[in-house]
């Protein structure tokens, strides 16, 4: 009996002894240029296929692209005064935006142009032209992105930055 209680104990040691320390919170390191550019194509490719999942009026692909709390804003043309801006907030009210307002207009071509991105740890904001239609946008898209669990999401949309 005495030598499985020592047994015992000597491995109740052993398994306290190989417990992990907790590990250290650091802020993430900068990534190397090559996993920057790999990083914006990434955010890129989301982008663009927000636009060919509008075309193809495709609603679960484009579900699959948003956090559950996304926000989309349509600034109006009027982007120091948010008084006048059409706000959806989280993902089944920027779902049905597509349904009621985008889909509608039976939109043949959105495309992003001029994606300019800049990433900060696990959030992103990209500032893109885009042609929906017969219309252009220059310059008047801002999205922001999250990375959440392992991958790019849109977290939100403003849309008709330009001034009129």
């Amino acid at each position: 009996m005495k030598f499985f209680v020592a047994t015992a104990v000597v491995m109740l040691l052993g398994v306290a002894a190989c417990r992990a320390a907790p590990p250290i919170q650091t802020a993430p390191a900068a990534l190397p240029a090559a996993a920057q550019a790999d990083e914006r194509e990434a955010i890129a490719k989301i982008v663009r296929a927000e636009g060919q999942a509008v075309v193809a009026k495709d609603i679960n692909r484009l579900a699959q692209l948003w956090t559950d709390d996304a926000t989309v804003t349509d600034a109006k043309h009027t982007p120091g005064d948010p008084k006048d801006d059409a706000v959806w907030r989280g993902v089944d009210a920027v779902l049905d935006r597509y349904m009621v307002v985008v889909f509608p207009g039976n939109p043949q071509v959105a495309e992003p142009g001029d994606i300019q991105i800049e990433i900060n740890g696990d959030t992103a904001e990209a500032r893109s032209t885009t042609h929906i239609g017969n219309e252009i946008s220059p310059g008047g898209d801002l999205w922001t992105f999250r990375r959440q669990g392992g991958r790019w999401l849109i977290a939100g949309l403003t849309y008709n930055l330009e001034g009129k």
